[in-house]
């Protein structure tokens, strides 16, 4: 594999169940060391994109490549490369958490050291401590680390902070960056928009198993979707104006009364904001079709 071929490779996916399009069409990359977020909201079809490339699900149709490997055909070497860290595990039973991340470094050629990963998701104090004993919390730490202890290539994040306090998914972020830093590719899926911008490089939308929109995080939506909203009061009632020149409209406003106008914001519409308005339009479309 040449250094410039994407860790992961999706073109025109498509996943179908009778006559039911989970997938309709998917194309998209991601390059060795990014960090990609998939955003959708429940069923529009990440889960499904995500089994297909982790191996764990077959397409009807189309093309898959990740670290070079069609992940229909994927043996065991090429899943010893990857890290996987789903939305729920089974993995409560009765050793403690160190035991359960030593055994599992067993299975890897070229391991983290169990101490350091059991710290970076902050477990110090419970290494001692038996798995079923834990909160939900604390068990879905243990998730990340069986995803992060074979020190792998490809890292998939499945709704990974699930159950994180603030100051926990904090301290996750910063494990992320880390391993960005250390050239792990990433694919993350989340409902924390915010988790998306603090962590993404790149981000696609996908909604009704079609992909809607990808491109950086600060270019989701395009330009447009990021002109500011000015809002204010006066005795015509509430205003909203979009303006990409939000200053000079509140100077106007302020000529015009000689005082700053009731209720006065300046919003600049966050993550959340264009891809709620992506995702909202989508349904419209779909439900007009």
């Amino acid at each position: 594999m040449t250094t410039s071929e994407p860790h992961v490779r999706v073109r025109d996916l498509r996943k179908t169940y009778g006559n039911f399009v989970a997938l309709d069409g998917v194309s998209f990359d991601i390059e060795r060391g990014e960090t990609f977020a998939l955003l959708g909201p429940n069923g529009a079809g990440k889960s499904t994109t995500i089994e297909i490339l982790e191996g764990y699900r077959d397409r009807s149709s189309g093309e898959a490549s990740v670290l070079g490997v069609d992940p229909q055909h994927g043996g065991l070497d090429w899943k010893a490369r990857l890290g996987i860290v789903l939305q729920s595990s089974g993995e409560s039973g009765n050793v403690t958490v160190h035991e359960q991340l030593a055994h599992f470094a067993r299975l890897y050629a070229h391991p983290h050291d169990v101490d350091e990963v059991i710290a970076a998701v902050g477990l110090a104090d419970k290494a001692k401590t038996r798995i079923k004993s834990l909160s939900g919390g604390q068990r879905r730490r243990v998730d990340v680390a069986l995803g992060l202890i074979g020190r792998p290539e490809l890292l998939f994040l499945d709704e990974p902070t699930t159950g994180f306090d603030p100051e926990a998914r904090r301290e996750f972020w910063e494990l992320i960056r880390s391993l960005k830093r250390e050239g792990t590719t990433i694919l993350l899926t989340t409902h924390y928009l915010d988790e998306a911008a603090q962590l993404g490089d790149r981000a696609g939308v996908i909604s009704a198993g079609r992909l809607i929109d990808i491109g950086k995080i600060d270019e989701i939506g395009g330009l447009d979707a990021r002109v500011p909203v000015v809002r204010w009061r006066d005795e015509n009632g509430q205003h909203d104006e979009r303006t990409s020149e939000p200053a000079a409209l509140v100077a106007r406003l302020y000529a015009r009364t000689g005082a700053e106008p009731l209720g006065l914001e300046i919003v600049r519409p966050s993550l959340e904001d264009i891809y709620l308005e992506l995702v909202g339009s989508t349904t419209i479309v779909k439900e007009l079709a």
